[in-house]
């Protein structure tokens, strides 16, 4: 295939509807237009990535089911949207649907629809389920390891039949769609647990393209980090700069949120910031806490702590005292590190329900933090 100059939007943009961007976006755009990105830049210098782009460029063309690992924050969706920009689906739609937002109630007629009165409340013409609405185009599944289980068989018929039935529905419709699937869990773990159909892990598994965590890409933590600083710039400057001591510390953080958290981080600091560059009174609250040990002279940190938030049972005062609250706060944190500090699967884990992990949190004091927005060139 031709080579191709496929363009994401870049941080701080409104992504529009897929297929609708220019492919040759000017560069010379106003703040507040959507600036964009082609997707060969998202490996610029980095042999990692550009390895993984190349695959999956080769991949998204040939009809075969993309599945991609990383851990919250790495830029799945937006490698996805990229992938679906680059192929010869980009002019149709680009459908995402996050496996773990929906309410499992409502999860069969979101992804496959239903009829005019095929329930109490139905709309009056009925409705195209997601699968539907990706017909020629790309359907993203986000988060596919938390679908339930009982909708993972009808998926599976799906794209065995390449066909869905809405409900209420007498006879099949038939859908062609590329299908990316991304998850930040061990999809073999949940399969030995009996939580994901194995015969459906070989469907969506195609091909699998893992993106690498910020730990594992501290060579190009500093371009990142100046990047989203330029580009989250609100004066005419051409580049906002971020001082030494600032980027000493931002280098050293061990970024458990990944670029979505880098993302933020600059962004509040962007927003705070005098004089047209981030000094390090301008970083939140979590960077200013933190204690990085042996800071080298170039900025780089000789001894980075792991990407998975550790709560130091000593440094953290607990609002109650012995040895049973000490055993239960260590269970938590372990069933938190063993999930990727991801509270569906932690809750799950332990045995309780989402709003009982949280106060359990509160009472022993173990800090969570929180997703928050993602760059649209997470990948770069």
């Amino acid at each position: 295939m031709p080579t191709q100059t496929v363009e994401l939007p870049m941080a701080g943009s409104d992504v529009g509807t897929a297929g609708s961007t220019s492919r040759n976006a000017p560069r010379n755009m106003s703040r507040n237009t959507p600036q964009y990105r082609a997707i060969d830049q998202l490996a610029e210098g980095d042999d990692v990535m550009r390895d993984l782009v190349e695959r999956g460029k080769r991949l998204i063309d040939r009809g075969i089911p993309i599945l991609i690992l990383g851990e919250t924050g790495t830029g799945k969706e937006y490698l996805s949207r990229a992938l679906h920009e680059y192929s010869e689906r980009r002019r149709a739609a680009w459908v995402a649907v996050n496996c773990a937002s929906i309410p499992e109630s409502l999860a069969e007629s979101e992804l496959f629809g239903y009829c005019k009165g095929a329930f109490s409340g139905a709309l009056p013409g009925g409705m195209k389920g997601k699968v539907q609405q990706a017909d020629g185009g790309t359907l993203f599944l986000d988060e596919i390891g938390d679908m339930p289980f009982a909708l993972q068989t009808r998926l599976l018929r799906v794209l065995s039949e390449r066909e869905v039935i809405p409900l209420g529905a007498m006879r099949p419709v038939p859908v062609d769609v590329q299908l990316i699937c991304a998850t930040h869990q061990d999809l073999k773990t949940l399969i030995a647990e009996g939580r994901f159909r194995e015969d459906l892990y070989y469907r969506i598994a195609g091909g699998v393209l893992r993106l690498p965590a910020l730990r594992e890409r501290a060579d190009r933590r500093r371009v990142i980090m100046n990047m989203i600083a330029a580009e989250l710039a609100v004066d005419d400057a051409d580049e906002t700069m971020i001082a030494p001591a600032a980027l000493q510390r931002m280098l050293a953080y061990p970024w458990p949120g990944n670029l979505r958290q880098m993302h933020a981080v600059i962004r509040y600091s962007c927003a705070v910031m005098d004089g047209g560059r981030i000094d390090v009174r301008d970083l939140p609250e979590e960077l200013m806490q933190f204690q990085a040990a042996n800071l080298g002279h170039t900025g780089h940190a000789a001894n980075v702590r792991p990407i998975v938030p550790q709560a130091d049972t000593a440094a953290i005062p607990l609002r109650q005292s012995g040895e049973a609250l000490l055993d239960e706060r260590t269970r938590v944190i372990d069933a938190l590190n063993g999930s990727r500090w991801n509270i569906s699967a932690a809750s799950r884990q332990l045995g309780m329900c989402r709003a009982s992990l949280y106060r359990k949190l509160r009472q022993l004091d173990i800090p969570h933090v929180r997703d928050q927005a993602m760059p649209a060139y997470a990948v770069a």
